[in-house]
């Protein structure tokens, strides 16, 4: 079983890129160690910033840094992040098309008995609705490498959310197809499809094993990136179920998707809709 959770490897990352790019920097907001930053903060000190518990200053230093020429990646529970941030998220951020990466760490109700002013359950929607703001939810710590090493090549806005505990992987350091802002096809099916994203791949992956047990042939899509959603990716699957975010989340952009290329109603289209976080 894996140990290393999808916040660790962020850090892994940006660490082995930092020795030779010193326009990387991280910054966070009281939450080095919640989000895995500690070994960067110790390592890279010049590169390091921390705010404090200041969610909104968070995120326009990060701006202004960006627009200076460095590489911000701003660390932040998403409970926060994608809270009292906001607005500066939205103006700051992806209003004026900064090179700003913010993560939102131990997303959903990974902060359990801290109750819900500690959980996320509105983060992907949220950001997903702002113009010019990515969204991805990495699944496993290898595909999180690989996205780093993505954006760490190009200047867009985006939103990263991880939870807080290590996750089995899907993929292996050899073999872990990756292709930005394109959904990965981890299984070929018949019958229906399955798209999921984040946390939830794993457990889709095994629904579609069981599935199989019982004579139902899935196709499960990795939808990594929740936005841009990959259309094509959806579009090509003839019966969707889903496990996403719920009503409010991610999993309403399908059928909006599908209306989009004139899928939407078409006999032997159906949806089943089951809202995860």
């Amino acid at each position: 079983m894996n140990k290393i959770p999808n916040r660790q490897a962020i850090c892994e990352v940006l660490m082995d890129k930092a020795k030779d790019d010193k326009d990387i920097m991280v910054l966070c907001s009281d939450s080095r160690g919640s989000a895995s930053m500690t070994p960067f903060a110790d390592n890279f000190p010049d590169q390091f910033i921390e705010t404090g518990i200041a969610e909104q200053n968070l995120v326009s230093i990060s701006a202004g840094l960006a627009k200076c020429g460095k590489k911000p990646f701003a660390c932040s529970p998403a409970c926060f992040l994608s809270t009292r941030s906001y607005e500066q998220a939205k103006v700051d951020v992806a209003y004026s098309n900064t090179n700003v990466t913010l993560i939102g760490i131990s997303g959903g109700i990974s902060y359990g008995a801290l109750g819900m002013s500690h959980h996320s359950a509105q983060d992907i929607a949220a950001m997903s609705a702002i113009p010019n703001m990515r969204v991805y939810l990495p699944s496993d710590r290898h595909q999180t490498k690989h996205l780093i090493e993505a954006l760490l090549k190009d200047e867009k806005p985006s939103y990263i959310r991880v939870g807080r505990n290590p996750v089995e992987d899907i993929y292996t350091e050899d073999n872990c197809p990756f292709e930005m802002d394109k959904a990965t096809v981890l299984k070929e099916g018949t019958d229906v499809a399955i798209i999921a994203c984040g946390e939830m791949v794993r457990p889709a992956f095994a629904a579609a094993k069981l599935l199989e047990e019982q004579g139902i042939s899935a196709t499960v899509l990795d939808m990594y990136c929740v936005k841009p959603l990959d259309a094509e990716g959806v579009v090509k699957a003839a019966i969707w179920r889903t496990w996403l975010h719920g009503c409010t989340g991610c999993w309403c952009r399908m059928p909006e998707k599908s209306a989009e290329h004139g899928s939407a109603g078409c006999s032997g289209h159906h949806w089943y809709l089951s809202g995860s976080i």
